[in-house]
């Protein structure tokens, strides 16, 4: 018998081609449907970034259409909350958000891709207001993605600069290479199956700490901190413990996540309530130091999950809300792949090596 070659994890192994992004993981670049993400973040907001990669993925969208179609989809998502809440009683925020995922199904006189886009921030935004004992609000089809979202949640209107910071955050996080959710979109669109089967394991995948999960904890170890004095005490403590400090090192990123900057400059434009921001800038300096110390040789720097929890925490988003509100942006993405996997891949079926006992 004879054993083939295998990669653990699958690393550097192409599974696809695509011209939706391009993650170089040694230079400290992410390059979305032909932008650099810092550039995309600055000139577009999340409606112009899907437009983009849905186009990118072979279906020619534009960004102002869009932003109407995903006002009328997040309307028609209101409607049918009431037989999609029921599915996610008894369930945290997380697990209730998957089951609401899979209950989204094809509108008529919309895209597939639209109906998914336009409901994500519905369900994110009914589900955080339901676990604090409140009603859903209804959508307004004349504002923008983000912002929406934003009142959705409050049942208040939030201020340009929130709405604009959440825009970014929406981009920089809308796609993100061949990564493990996405992964799980595209095998799942090379059977054939709907938009909707994809999206709900891009969404699954998403939840694992280790992939989209992990930003919440970034805020628990801030507030552990407290203040200046206690950052070196705790953060050596952690590190001689063996512990991972959340919102440092990366899979790909062998530097500074390119994503990590755009965020921080959207941090900047909220001002410091209900986070110190000098506190965490003195947090990440010590914590990337103290890294090169404990572990020479590994290039362990800030990553997205840091300035996402902060962002997220300083727009008054709830923590258990983070990985729904990653999934509104990953959303373009997952669709975008399966879009391109259907229109240009095949079934995705890996080989395996065979480890067990051979029968007599």
């Amino acid at each position: 018998m004879t054993l083939h070659q295998t990669t653990a994890g699958l690393d550097g192994v192409t599974a696809a081609m695509t011209a939706l992004s391009h993650v170089d993981g040694e230079g400290g670049e992410l390059i979305i449907a032909g932008s650099r993400v810092a550039q995309l973040a600055a000139e577009t907001d999340f409606e112009g970034a899907a437009a983009r990669l849905l186009s990118a993925a072979g279906k020619e969208t534009d960004a102002g259409e869009l932003r109407a179609k995903l006002g009328e989809a997040r309307v028609r998502a209101f409607a049918r909350l009431d037989k999609i809440l029921p599915a996610t009683e008894g369930l945290a925020l997380g697990a209730g958000f998957r089951a609401a995922i899979a209950a989204i199904d094809k509108e008529e006189g919309l895209d597939d891709e639209v109906a998914l886009l336009g409901a994500m921030p519905v369900l994110a935004a009914a589900l955080a207001r339901s676990a604090e004992g409140l009603a859903p609000v209804a959508p307004d089809a004349s504002l923008g993605q983000a912002a929406d979202m934003l009142r959705m949640m409050r049942g208040a209107v939030a201020s340009d600069a929130e709405a604009a910071a959440l825009d970014a955050y929406l981009v920089t996080v809308s796609d993100h290479g061949m990564n493990a959710s996405t992964f799980a979109a595209r095998v799942v669109a090379s059977t054939q199956a709907d938009l909707f089967m994809a999206v709900t394991a891009g969404y699954c995948a998403l939840s694992g700490p280790l992939h989209g999960g992990a930003p919440a904890p970034v805020l628990d170890m801030l507030e552990a901190i407290g203040k200046a004095d206690n950052i070196a005490t705790w953060i050596d403590a952690a590190l001689a413990r063996g512990e991972r400090l959340m919102g440092f090192g990366h899979r790909i990123y062998k530097v500074r996540d390119p994503r990590a900057d755009v965020l921080k400059r959207s941090v900047g434009t909220l001002g410091s309530e209900g986070m110190d921001l000098g506190l965490a800038a003195e947090v990440e300096g010590y914590a990337r130091e103290a890294l090169a110390r404990a572990k020479p040789g590994r290039r362990l720097d800030t990553n997205v999950e840091f300035y996402t929890a902060i962002l997220l925490g300083a727009l008054n988003i709830p923590r258990e809300a983070f990985t729904p509100v990653f999934a509104v942006g990953r959303t373009a993405g997952w669709v975008a792949h399966a879009l391109e996997q259907q229109r240009t891949g095949r079934l995705l079926r890996p080989a395996s090596v065979y480890t067990g006992p051979m029968p007599a």
